[in-house]
């Protein structure tokens, strides 16, 4: 098969690559970029444990073919922290527990932060309805929650010292 080179911004890095046309983004970012943070789950967008944010949306990258991606910006949950400094929505779930095994933790992430981006003061209701297309098997949501809302109160305590 011909490969086709593709261009985007990964994480704030330009990326070049020659990949086949059917690679999906998620196994471009695992197997070019080296970035593992997007699991692989159902390949069906269904659970959402390879959520990235693309062009300033969430999407699954499973459903994605990199070639599609010509010319985006891509951020993956490696991109989050700030050096040493975690983001507030990775400050949340370390803090408030919204973690167990760890799988659905990168694609939970990377939709709180754009959810977050589109509502910066959401209610609890709001969180679970924005935070929906991510399933975790271990944690009962309660913690994600509680991530959630704690980052969203970081965030908005941030902009008012900036302020």
């Amino acid at each position: 098969m011909t490969k086709q080179l593709v261009h985007m911004n990964v994480n704030g890095r330009r990326v070049e690559k020659a990949v086949e046309p059917r690679m999906l983004l998620v196994h471009f970012l695992r197997e070019e970029c080296q970035l593992t943070g997007a699991h692989i789950g159902c390949e069906t967008s269904h659970c959402g444990a390879c959520t990235v944010d693309l062009d300033g949306q969430s999407v699954k990258s499973c459903t994605h073919l990199a070639v599609q991606c010509e010319g985006s910006d891509v951020l993956t949950v490696e991109g989050l922290a700030q050096g040493a400094v975690l983001h507030a929505v990775q400050e949340g779930f370390y803090t408030q527990h919204g973690l167990q095994c760890g799988f659905c933790t990168p694609g939970m992430l990377m939709r709180a932060y754009r959810f977050l981006q589109e509502n910066p003061n959401p209610t609890e209701e709001e969180v679970r309805a924005g935070m929906s297309g991510n399933l975790c098997r271990c944690t009962g949501y309660q913690n994600i929650v509680k991530a959630v809302l704690h980052a969203a109160a970081k965030l908005q305590q941030t902009e008012k010292v900036a302020a």
